[in-house]
């Protein structure tokens, strides 16, 4: 074997059929894991066309093009003397099964020299891809630089030992008896705040039980409300961690591969400074830090600036109402797009506190974004005497509350399209699970920041802001009794259960799938629980016309979650 040979990771950020710019990012990626003298780069699943292409993958077009940008990778390699290994889609010969299969490519010297089809196709949560693809059922280990190489793709190291009862077989377990040197797992993996402790959980469990190293590489970046986190890692042969790249960024890192098989070969990392670890630790400080309201806020930021960016917007506006969520969503879209692209909206009415315009003022200051202030109460009063006769002798009640926020929505949409902003959503995920919001409203917006985020994970969200960044949010925003301020004396908790009450019940049965049983036998009121349940059920018609939510958790509302809006279960 060459003990010299040396692999590199090229964590990208990719753009979904953005041919051009995506080759651009794989030309520039060889060529610095060239100079840092690697024989191989390696990048991620399906990197030619960006994941998840979707129904773009239906379109012959768009698939040709996906081999037009092979074929310049090829090129590439014999330009720069560097093999790579690619994903992309590749056409299924046989006219059975779907068309296209998800492909991982080891390309040297101008040519394929293997290619290896993903067998495990998700198709849970926000994952489909037993829509466009038909699962790989040939497994086979290949050879380069006197090294033999087990690649994989994605999905395909999470059914370790046949645990996960979706699927009938274990790649690995077939490619083991071929005997290779070393793991080649390339993903495009999403994030959810507990996603890099499971990654890892993961990586090592494969490394562990087949005695084998891992180049686990993992792209960046967000597709629409799809965020990925990168963290690719490098795993030698006990499980230790060599390297864990960083989240949300984009970077080329080598290393040489004959310290994965044996430690002892070399204690030092040449091309990258990273010190190999001591071979009886398993947990080293290679690897980055997981803490929870740190990887969201990266999260959101990322999610904010690539919607901007790759959808070609540079400005957002958004109502601040002077309470917790609009605070929240004005500085993660001040970070993210810079404050001098974020405009503010101050809209009180009649019912408005002057601690909220206030605290809405001091906030705009604070974070140096332009604002307005623009009453709604002429506009209101309009709409009540237009619709006087329709509402004679009928109360005040929750149609002269929504008015107002439809008014609002009408001031920020009338804005954002004289300038060419666009709107943020402010909704959290506890309002929207339980319909605590104005449809056509304060739900109106072109994404949705915090729609994953529940109001008490939104608090705490304020609070490391606020110690990472010089208390940029008024105390009393944080403080204050939350209330949509839509009638005298308004608050949340005259609808609603108390947030952290609520915010328990809605988590069991949204990210864990409880009914409603088990939900009360872990100690919930039972009226509650049935209260707190037919409110999700009900609403459903409402999130289906809701902007698209950054997804943080392991369920969010969106793609990922598909109920029927007619359906009577708790109803």
């Amino acid at each position: 074997q060459n003990k010299k040979m040396k692999i590199a990771i090229a964590q990208q950020n990719y753009h979904i059929g953005n041919f051009e710019a995506n080759f651009a990012k794989i030309q520039q990626g060889m060529e610095q894991a060239q100079a840092q003298g690697a024989d191989v780069v390696v990048f991620t699943e399906l990197c030619v066309c960006g994941y998840p292409a979707n129904d773009f993958l239906d379109f012959r077009d768009f698939v040709s093009q996906c081999y037009q940008v092979v074929e310049r990778v090829k090129t590439e390699t014999q330009r720069l003397g560097i093999a790579a290994v690619i994903g992309s889609p590749t056409r299924n010969p046989n006219i059975q099964g779907k068309d296209l299969f998800n492909s991982a490519l080891f390309i040297a010297n101008g040519q394929i020299l293997h290619t290896s089809n993903k067998t495990l196709l998700p198709n849970y949560d926000v994952f489909d891809e037993y829509r466009y693809f038909e699962p790989g059922r040939t497994f086979d280990t290949f050879e380069f630089m006197g090294y033999r190489i087990a690649m994989v793709i994605c999905e395909d190291i999470w059914n370790l030992g046949n645990e996960n009862p979706m699927y009938t077989i274990c790649p690995l377990d077939e490619l083991k008896a071929q005997n290779p040197d070393f793991i080649i797992n390339v993903s495009a993996s999403p994030f959810t705040y507990t996603h890099a402790h499971e990654r890892l959980h993961t990586i090592r469990a494969n490394v562990q039980c087949y005695q084998l190293p891992m180049i686990y590489a993992n792209c960046t970046g967000a597709q629409t409300n799809l965020i990925f986190d990168g963290g690719s890692i490098v795993m030698n042969y006990k499980g230790q961690v060599i390297d864990e790249m960083p989240f949300f960024e984009e970077c080329v890192r080598t290393y040489e591969l004959a310290p994965l098989l044996n430690p002892a070969v070399s204690t030092i990392l040449p091309t990258s400074n990273h010190q190999y670890p001591d071979e009886n630790q398993t947990k080293t400080n290679n690897e980055q830090p997981k803490e929870k309201y740190e990887l969201i806020y990266r999260a959101l930021i990322t999610g904010i600036s690539n919607y901007f960016g790759k959808m070609g917007f540079q400005k957002a506006i958004l109502g601040l109402s002077g309470g917790l969520d609009s605070a929240l969503v004005a500085v993660l879209a001040s970070h993210a797009l810079g404050p001098q692209n974020v405009r503010l909206v101050l809209m009180p009415s009649a019912f408005s506190s002057d601690h909220s315009i206030n605290d809405g003022l001091q906030l705009a200051k604070n974070l140096g974004c332009p604002h307005d202030i623009l009453p709604i109460q002429p506009v209101f009063e309009a709409f009540l005497a237009a619709l006087e006769k329709p509402f004679l002798n009928t109360s005040f009640n929750v149609a002269e509350e929504n008015l107002q926020a439809r008014i609002r929505a009408n001031y920020l949409m009338g804005l954002a399209n004289k300038f060419g902003y666009i709107l943020l959503n402010t909704s959290n995920k506890s309002e929207a699970a339980v319909g605590y919001g104005t449809l056509y409203g304060d739900m109106c917006g072109g994404i949705s920041v915090i729609g994953d985020l529940y109001k008490t994970e939104a608090y705490e969200l304020c609070s490391f802001i606020n110690r990472m960044f010089g208390n940029p949010i008024p105390e009393n925003i944080i403080t204050k009794i939350p209330s949509a301020e839509l009638r005298p004396g308004q608050k949340d908790s005259d609808s609603l259960p108390p947030y952290p009450t609520l915010d328990a019940i809605l988590y069991q049965y949204i990210e864990q799938h409880k009914g409603p049983d088990e939900i009360i036998a872990q100690g919930y009121d039972a009226a509650l629980v049935t209260r707190v349940l037919r409110m999700v059920n009900q609403n459903e018609w409402k999130r289906y016309q809701t902007p698209p939510m950054l997804r943080i958790s392991g369920k969010a509302f969106g793609s990922g979650r598909r109920l029927p809006i007619v359906g009577k279960y708790l109803g």
